[in-house]
């Protein structure tokens, strides 16, 4: 646990701003017996550890400014070891105002000359679909000039935005840690990225987008960087092929039982990568050719693809569908259907303009493109809602749609990611970020 230095510099103030429905008036609480202090004086401090490893993350960091003992507790191995044990895991999201194509160019040819940097990416807006709240989270720690790209076990993943090798960043926002992965072999421009973490191993994979010339690029070739705590590593030493004429405009991949899933377009299908084989397959999409705006989300271990069809000519109607894929890893079956009386309601607000998707847990959430609206669906519950805007987006839209839009990751808040420091081991001589 030396990762948790108690002279670091948080990424906030031991607060959360709360928004939304998890926000109610509480009650005097000394005039409840079961708040006596001399009864929870004497409870022993193992206890009271547990009893706060169970706190949500802003709980948490509320109650650090309880006593000194507990402000302590976040660079506690011990405290550490077991809220890494017992802790449930939350399935929330996290998101970042959406960059389009247009910014990246404007910011390549502008943002040279020194001090005109603009660090849209500097804050998250963390979203808990629990109590319908929203968070507001500070990335000034990231360097500028990258963007997320991915998450997964308590870590954001960040890459370098200038084409060229890619360099990534893995955060862990709650306690502003950054380790930096050493750059990719081959040029690429906006490859897509998949990343796992589990609690002995990291494991990236970056595909496509490479570099044919200064003016060109062409999907060919995937990198995969692994590292695990019995000792093997390859830094980007395993390449494999892509398929020919793919096309990976999602920019991102979804992580499923050993594999990396994502949408390949024109004509629609999915592709997979399998880690452990070091190969590329396609997966035929259901009712490929009628699908709109399909993604990939991730759900309690199954993959989904969550679409729109038109398929009116056939005397169908629209409507917006979730597909799982089955064990056999080549059938698809409908699992749920969006009742079509909402379909008809988010069909006037999408208004043509597509949708992205993110699922985790039991939560998938249906973002609408060029506006700050959208929809959470329960899995378990089946239940279907509007999400409260992001408090935190000020200005609004403008006539592009621009400044409202979010990009959606799912993200599990983690107090300690201790996969973090098997990076350590790699001795070999990266660059280093400056400020």
């Amino acid at each position: 646990m030396d990762a948790f230095n108690t002279s670091m510099s948080l990424p906030f103030s031991y607060t959360f701003t709360i928004t939304g429905s998890s926000c109610t008036t509480s009650t005097n609480s000394t005039s409840n017996p079961w708040m006596d202090s001399r009864i929870w004086s004497k409870l022993p401090q193992r206890l009271l550890d547990r009893v706060i490893a169970f706190l949500p993350p802003p709980a948490f960091f509320r109650a650090r400014s309880v006593c000194k003992r507990w402000y302590g507790l976040l660079f506690s191995s011990s405290f550490l070891e077991l809220y890494m044990q017992i802790s449930p895991r939350h399935h929330w999201f996290l998101f970042f105002k959406h960059k389009t194509l247009k910014s990246y160019i404007y910011r390549n040819n502008t943002g040279s000359g020194g001090n005109g940097d603009n660090r849209t990416n500097c804050e998250g807006y963390l979203f808990d679909p629990y109590d319908i709240a929203w968070y507001r989270i500070s990335f000034n720690l990231v360097p500028s000039g990258f963007s997320p790209a991915s998450s997964s076990g308590g870590l954001v993943c960040w890459v370098s935005d200038e084409a060229g090798t890619k360099t990534l960043i893995l955060c862990n926002p709650l306690v502003g840690t950054l380790s930096q992965l050493p750059p990719t072999l081959r040029p690429r421009l906006f490859p897509s990225i998949g990343l796992t973490v589990s609690p002995t191993s990291i494991a990236v994979a970056v595909a496509g987008d490479d570099l044919i010339s200064p003016y060109a690029v062409k999907n060919l070739s995937t990198e995969s960087f692994h590292i695990d705590a019995g000792g093997f590593y390859s830094i980007w030493g395993t390449t494999s092929s892509l398929p020919r004429l793919c096309s990976l405009e999602s920019g991102r991949m979804v992580y499923v039982e050993g594999k990396f899933y994502c949408m390949n377009y024109s004509p629609f299908s999915v592709l997979a990568y399998d880690i452990p084989a070091n190969n590329w397959f396609k997966i035929q999409a259901p009712m490929r050719r009628f699908l709109r705006s399909p993604s990939l989300v991730e759900s309690r271990g199954k993959l989904i693809l969550v679409a729109a069809v038109e398929k009116s000519k056939l005397n169908v109607p629209k409507s917006l569908r979730l597909w799982g894929l089955q064990a056999c890893g080549t059938t698809w079956v409908e699992i749920e259907r969006m009742p079509l009386q909402l379909y008809m309601q988010f069909a006037e607000v999408e208004g043509g303009n597509g949708f992205n998707c993110v699922g985790h847990g039991e939560f998938i959430v249906i973002m609408i493109r060029g506006s700050d609206k959208a929809l959470l669906f329960d899995i378990c519950r089946k239940r279907w809602q509007w999400i409260p805007p992001c408090p935190y987006l000020r200005g609004g839209c403008d006539n592009n749609g621009e400044g409202c839009e979010l990009y959606g990751l799912a993200y599990e808040p983690r107090l300690a990611t201790p996969v973090i420091s098997l990076l350590d081991q790699l001795t070999l001589p990266f660059p280093s970020f400056n400020g």
